[in-house]
């Protein structure tokens, strides 16, 4: 039963980090310019002076919307491949089941580095995403993904007898 629930986590893992990037894919024009305006740092009122510049080229937006969205579909490959890896090895021997979950580790701590990473580390901490509203909410969201990718990467790495 464990090894079921590990592996449908990793699935939903995948799940989300794809789901992410298709939500980005569509939306591409507001994702642009959610990273756009982030990235400005424009309308910081609590803390108006930023240590760094702001980006506000346009090609530099382009090239932070799609490593965010590369990312976000190779975590939810490596999840999904992991996952299928898994549920091949479910009824094998503990070595090959712990072998098996890999790739659905790497998936889930590179949505750890996504949402932690890039959101809290660079857009919190650098850009003070947190100083506007939409930043804010992006952040509470951030803040949750990050934390479901860890808690199945610890889940995963436990090692499975």
């Amino acid at each position: 039963m464990t090894r079921i629930i590990k592996t449908l986590l990793t699935l939903f893992v995948g799940l989300m980090c794809i789901f992410y990037a298709l939500q980005n894919l569509v939306n591409l024009g507001g994702a642009f310019w959610f990273v756009e305006t982030m990235a400005s740092m424009a309308n910081h009122e609590a803390y108006p002076n930023g240590f760094g510049p702001a980006v506000t080229s346009s090609a530099l937006v382009w090239i932070i919307l799609w490593i965010i969205i590369i990312s976000e579909l190779a975590a939810g490959g490596l999840a999904i491949k992991g996952s299928i890896d898994m549920w091949g090895a479910r009824n094998a021997n503990a070595d090959a089941f712990n072998s098996a979950k890999k790739l659905g580790i790497a998936g889930a701590l590179l949505g750890v580095l996504i949402w932690f990473g890039y959101f809290h580390a660079i857009g919190g901490a650098y850009i003070q995403m947190w100083q506007t509203e939409a930043g804010a909410n992006a952040l509470n969201g951030a803040f949750q993904y990050a934390m479901m990718c860890g808690l199945v990467a610890i889940l995963l790495t436990q090692k499975d007898d």
